[in-house]
């Protein structure tokens, strides 16, 4: 298998070029866009994060969100399956969080198939866990290991996954809280098919029910005590930022889906391509500038050195607003057509509306920006209410010992110190 990079541009745009042919019929089935995820794994790129010092590419973040905005045009589900594994080996590249043998194991396994990781952490009860609290599925101590039993909802690429990465906590008396690496196919594992989204169908985020599901010992990444086990938005913020990037690509699609209609459609009461009319130039350029906006604000927030959560926080939001606006401006800007498969506008406009669902959803982060403006105005209130200390003029010096009555005062004023 040939290693691919991020930077090779040659084995990027085969790939995409092969995303693009397979996506429609991939949208219309809803079934695991296999095709597609192996076109990624034999271009070596979905191992392109993996760590120089285990033999990958060891490509960076920003590589990563530039990686995943190209995918996203070929196809925005495979990008998201493939954007789950990429991120779990950039993680241990920078943390190296997994037990070493596990770890390689599975970087061998990866050189006969894709190897598809995911983790499995929202559930029927609890919610998305960016909104805060700890998981009821239950880790079980077994004499070889852990038993896993509960019920998991929106895991992407579930039919296709070898494993589940399920977020649980464990039995003990005092319960602590990690991820256990579940090989997908076990006993007691069952898919359900509950994904009917209007937009990322291919992607098959189902439900997955575990019961009793036996790993071993050593299959379990993070464990930490459940008082300090809730998801860290703030930290995370960068891989969503990232994470955004593959929308970049749906909206750079559906751009061109405009671009080549509004240059073949010609009206006989006009006898020359919309365009060159007045109003599709205009509505050309508001597509360009919040696209190019949207890239250039996400780019440029992952690029910058020790970049704030604010600010990549608000680069999310903002690029993301963006592009959902520019998809949404070239569909009505269209008309009918616009609305009709056959423009292919239709497919990314439903696609692009999920810019902002992933956790942390658009109001957990626009409250997490709230909040950290009122603490940047409480400490620069503290700051202006602080007395500031007595520094003398050279002007007006201390008066001296001799000047001060024993009780503290000064003594009355001479008789050319007084006034009036």
């Amino acid at each position: 298998m040939s290693i691919a990079t991020p930077s090779n541009a040659e084995a990027v745009s085969a790939v995409v070029r092969l995303l693009a042919e397979a996506a429609p019929e991939a949208d219309r089935s809803g079934a695991f866009p296999w095709a597609g995820m192996r076109a990624v794994h034999q271009s070596g790129l979905l191992e392109s994060t993996v760590a120089t010092r285990y033999g990958g590419a060891g490509a960076n973040l920003a590589q990563t969100a530039r990686l995943l905005a190209e995918l996203g045009r070929g196809d925005p589900s495979v990008a998201l399956i493939s954007a789950m594994t990429l991120f779990t080996h950039l993680g241990q590249a920078v943390k190296g969080h997994w037990p070493e043998a596990l770890y390689k194991d599975l970087l061998a396994q990866a050189k006969h198939g894709p190897l598809l990781l995911n983790a499995a952490r929202v559930e029927p009860e609890l919610g998305s866990p960016a909104r805060g609290g700890l998981p009821a599925t239950r880790a079980r101590r077994t004499t070889h290991g852990w038993s896993i039993t509960g019920r998991k909802r929106f895991v992407t690429g579930a039919h296709g996954l070898t494993h589940f990465l399920v977020w649980a906590h464990t039995d003990e008396v005092s319960a602590r809280v990690g991820t256990f690496v579940v090989a997908n196919g076990l006993p007691g594992i069952t898919v359900i098919d509950t994904w009917n989204s209007l937009g990322m169908r291919a992607s098959g985020s189902h439900d997955v029910v575990f019961i009793d599901v036996e790993v071993p010992e050593d299959h379990v990444i993070d464990l930490t005590p459940a008082g300090v086990a809730e998801q860290d938005n703030r930290g995370h913020a960068a891989i969503t930022l990232a994470l955004t990037a593959l929308y970049v690509g749906v909206a750079e699609a559906a751009q061109a889906a405009f671009n080549r209609f509004v240059h073949e459609r010609v009206p006989s009461n006009l006898g020359r391509p919309i365009a060159q009319t007045e109003r599709i130039l205009a509505l050309s350029g508001e597509i360009d500038l919040l696209i190019g906006s949207a890239r250039q604000i996400i780019f440029d927030a992952l690029d910058a050195p020790a970049a704030s959560a604010e600010l990549l926080i608000r680069a999310r939001l903002l690029a993301g607003r963006h592009l959902r606006d520019a998809v949404q401006n070239a569909v009505r800007g269209l008309g009918n057509p616009g609305l009709g498969a056959e423009c292919g506008l239709e497919r990314h406009f439903r696609d692009i509306q999920a810019v902002l669902v992933h956790a942390p959803q658009e109001d957990t982060a626009i409250a997490l920006l709230g909040r950290a403006a009122f603490d940047r105005w409480k400490a620069e209130e503290a700051i202006a209410s602080t007395p500031a200390p007595y520094v003398a003029s050279p002007a007006q010096p201390l008066p001296s010992l001799s000047q001060i009555r024993p009780g503290g005062d000064r003594t009355a004023p001479t008789k050319r110190e007084s006034v009036g």
